[in-house]
């Protein structure tokens, strides 16, 4: 499977509409049985990227996902990150915050679970929360307790350079960041929230809460392409991937995440010769 990735990725200091984006693509897969294998070759591939990530020790990976209900972020992550070492992958869902995160500033809940040197860390959600749901719900920003918390367009900015500031920091100290935004139509979360109520396995997934936020998608499509736009750089890029296809969705994101690990160039530690010595001496013990 040839796929370049640059094709959903947001340059720095491009301006983001989302309508422009497309929802679905060609797919790169002509059955399920090749998907499956395609998708299993990625995943083979990542753990093997993982293992190399905390032999090496020098680097950390995070990767955030920000999408739409039902745009399938848990779905992307548990079958891309199927094949890596649990002790090596970390995931963390954020949702409202608590009383005692809303007492620190908004970063603050997040850069606790960042992931350490030889590690992948993932955010479904993020602190992106803070610029998306909270720019729709401007009584959540009243709740935060902020010392000023101006009512116009400056509040978002002020955030998009502190969001800024904390990945360049991150990346400067070893930290590769990917984030990911899986791009879905609105006609096609409505085929799936309709299918979490006609399918009986599916009910326990449906939430009214999310057919009350769809009045909102005009509002999220806004602060999503705002937010996108201001915060995608070189080193920590934003990629848009189209999400109507399901199975799709995840060979790009298992590529953009493979092409992330290529960027790093990993390699084994070097044993050095006094060490290569140690280990002939320990073998030859071992050997009686």
């Amino acid at each position: 499977m040839k796929l370049e990735t640059n094709a959903f990725k947001v340059g720095e200091g491009d301006e983001v509409d989302l309508g422009l984006w497309a929802t679905k693509t060609k797919p790169l897969y002509k059955s399920k049985k090749t998907y499956r294998k395609l998708l299993q070759d990625q995943v083979d591939q990542l753990s093997d990227q993982q293992r190399l990530l905390y032999a090496s020790n020098r680097h950390a990976l995070l990767v955030i996902f920000q999408a739409m209900d039902t745009a399938g972020k848990d779905g992307a992550i548990r079958h891309v990150m199927s094949g890596v070492n649990p002790q090596g992958c970390q995931v963390f869902s954020f949702q409202h915050p608590s009383a005692k995160e809303l007492q620190h500033d908004f970063l603050w809940r997040t850069t606790r679970d960042l992931p350490e040197r030889g590690r992948i860390g993932i955010f479904n959600r993020s602190y992106y929360e803070e610029v998306l749901i909270v720019r729709v719900h401007s009584s959540i920003l009243r709740s935060e307790g902020l010392p000023d918390p101006a009512a116009d367009e400056s509040v978002w900015h002020s955030r998009y350079r502190s969001i800024v500031d904390l990945e360049r920091h991150l990346h400067a100290n070893g930290t590769r960041i990917v984030k990911v935004f899986l791009h879905l139509s609105k006609e096609e979360q409505r085929q799936r929230l309709l299918a979490r109520i006609d399918e009986p396995d599916k009910n326990w997934k449906f939430s009214a809460a999310d057919i009350a936020e769809r009045e909102f998608w005009d509002a999220y499509m806004h602060a999503y392409g705002q937010a996108l736009a201001a915060t995608s750089t070189t080193d920590s890029p934003w990629y848009i991937v189209p999400a109507d296809d399901k199975d799709n969705a995840r060979l790009i994101v298992s590529q953009i995440v493979l092409d992330a690990f290529a960027g790093l160039k990993l390699s084994y530690p070097v044993v050095s010769a006094a060490r290569r010595r140690e280990l002939h001496a320990i073998r030859r013990q071992l050997a009686k």
